[in-house]
């Protein structure tokens, strides 16, 4: 059965073409909803989850931090599906595990302009659309948000920012029926991880792993379904009372 909340308009994951992304394209498509999905490059990728959804899923290249990309993204969505009732950002690149004393100014600013001002496009062109279906915003965070991990400041720091964003929304715009989330993932078995392991990165080296186990409650990484599963309930009318919280998902890491 459809749940209330997506009987009209579509599901719109930002980043869909990713571990985390295509994954909440799945699960949400097997909660009935009508689902859309952006991609940056990787529009294969994003070809072949429509594919595997085998659903009526249609894709859109997005880049964030352009408005105009964005505002001309959700014009298209709204003329093909309607209405869009949630709003989840899955998106992400690979960010380099860097010291804050081995930041350059280009690469803090590259990744500020796409994390903070990529979000900020996106709800600016959003939320007037949100308002009309009275839809749900789900931000994919992260647990360092709740301890930090040294080497980390460029994933933690803008999603820091993003956290009291999507607080405001809350504030602000639950009036207008809209609710405001995040999920706050610690290490996932999919994806970005899966590439910087791959790549011999030394910074996920044996002892890096023996020493993110012995931090969390739950003596494994998580699975990306699991992250997914949470998206759909808070985007759903079960969690209808639930606005402004960001949901650890990181196997007790933040205790």
């Amino acid at each position: 059965m459809k749940d209330s909340n997506f009987q009209k308009g579509c599901v719109l994951i930002v980043g869909g073409s990713g571990g985390i992304g295509s994954l909440c394209a799945q699960e949400f498509a097997h909660s009935n909803a009508k689902v859309a999905i952006t991609y940056y490059k990787n529009k294969q990728g994003a070809i072949d989850i429509a594919n595997e959804i085998n659903a009526d899923v249609k894709i859109y290249q997005l880049d964030n931090s352009n408005a105009e990309s964005v505002e001309e993204t959700f014009k298209k969505v709204i003329k093909d599906y309607g209405s869009i009732n949630t709003l989840v950002n899955a998106a992400g690149f690979d960010i380099p595990q860097k010291f804050i004393s081995e930041i350059d100014i280009d690469l803090w600013q590259g990744v500020i302009n796409a994390d903070i001002n990529g979000f900020f496009n996106l709800i600016k062109s959003g939320l007037p659309y949100l308002r009309e279906s009275k839809g749900s915003i789900v931000f994919i965070s992260s647990a360092g948000l709740f301890k930090y991990p040294p080497g980390d400041i460029l994933s933690v720091a803008p999603k820091a920012t993003i956290e009291h964003v999507l607080k405001g929304i809350a504030k602000e715009e639950g009036k207008n029926g809209i609710r405001a989330n995040s999920i706050a993932l610690g290490v996932i078995d999919t994806g970005i991880f899966h590439r910087l392991r791959e790549e011999n990165n030394t910074f996920f080296d044996d002892e890096w792993h023996e020493a993110v186990m012995n931090t969390l409650a739950i003596k494994r990484f998580g699975f990306p379904k699991e992250v997914a599963d949470t998206a759909v309930f808070l985007a759903s009318s079960k969690a209808g009372y639930i606005t402004g919280h960001c949901i650890p998902v990181d196997g007790g890491y933040h205790l």
